[in-house]
């Protein structure tokens, strides 16, 4: 079934997309799904970059099975899980407190060798205004580049990094020390090509963000900093995007390959709690066959 404004067809859900990037799926309770649900809402996550759900009723464990129905969990090595529940990370900021986490373009897990294919937030308390995420399209980001910038990008890879952000000397508010930890585990560096080929859709789409990309490989930083910083600017321009307004119960599950994501920071004073869990990816490949090498991991001397 299709609503108005969907391009693609599907039989077991209805979809309303929302641009860009980004689809509602309708009437559907994830803690009922059949199989023959479970491999459209693969497809359509692949198409839209993120699904969004609305008035969903999850307890841990069912947020649990409903990811395991999708791939195998990965435990986050960085955020404060749960209580109870490892395989679900808290992102979490209280009213006291000011820095939040996510606050800022990026995709998750891109310093991995096999980053995570993606990520079921679910909302347990949000503000009462504010608390928004937005999303971008890495399809429509590389869609709308010019022919020469497209078969530039095809031809390279780049660096990313989770030290800057995880690691003993990443540069953070202190409060946000209590809700990450693990420094010590952020010492792997990594290298993708720059214009992925999406493994569910087929489709190219622009791998490189501003929360983990480092550089070009074979660049200097001074070299990439001018390309990165235009990309970036292209990515995130509003025709790209898709802001998610959170209501208790609703869940946004996005593909780390198709899409960036931003955690809009504008609720100072109320307290906002989402239970998220990561799924584990597969290996990517560059976009254009001779274009850019397999994803592989590198090791920094020092840390």
């Amino acid at each position: 079934m299709t609503m108005p404004g969907a391009t693609f067809q599907y039989e077991q859900i209805a979809v309303r997309a929302s641009g860009a990037v980004g689809a509602e799926v309708c009437e559907v309770d994830l803690s009922k799904l059949t199989d023959a649900m479970v491999a459209e809402l693969h497809r359509a996550r692949g198409d839209h970059g993120v699904l969004f759900f609305r008035d969903q009723v999850l307890s841990e464990a069912d947020h649990i099975a409903v990811a395991e129905r999708f791939g195998t969990i990965n435990v986050n090595r960085f955020f404060t899980a749960v209580d109870g529940f490892p395989q679900i990370a808290e992102v979490r900021k209280e009213a006291e407190q000011t820095a939040n986490i996510g606050g800022g373009w990026h995709t998750d897990h891109s310093y991995d060798e096999i980053p995570a294919m993606g990520s079921i937030l679910y909302a347990r308390e949000v503000p009462e205004v504010g608390g928004d995420t937005l999303f971008a399209s890495m399809y429509a980001a590389y869609d709308s580049l010019s022919e020469g910038m497209r078969s530039m990008l095809c031809s390279l890879n780049a660096v990313h990094s989770s030290r800057h952000v995880f690691g003993a000397r990443a540069e953070r508010p202190a409060e946000l020390s209590a809700r990450l930890g693990n420094q010590a585990a952020a010492t792997q560096d990594a290298v993708h090509p720059m214009v992925i080929r999406h493994p569910v859709s087929g489709r190219p789409a622009l791998y490189v963000n501003p929360g983990f990309t480092l550089r070009i490989e074979g660049w200097t930083p001074a070299e990439s900093a001018p390309v990165l910083a235009f990309l970036y600017a292209h990515a995130s321009r509003p025709e790209h995007t898709y802001r998610f307004h959170w209501m208790p119960g609703s869940v946004a599950f996005w593909d780390n390959r198709a899409t960036w994501h931003y955690a809009v920071n504008d609720y100072h004073g109320e307290r906002r709690l989402m239970h998220r869990i990561t799924l584990e990816g597969d290996a990517l490949s560059a976009a254009v066959p001779g274009g850019g090498a397999p994803s592989r991991a590198v090791h920094a001397v020092g840390g």
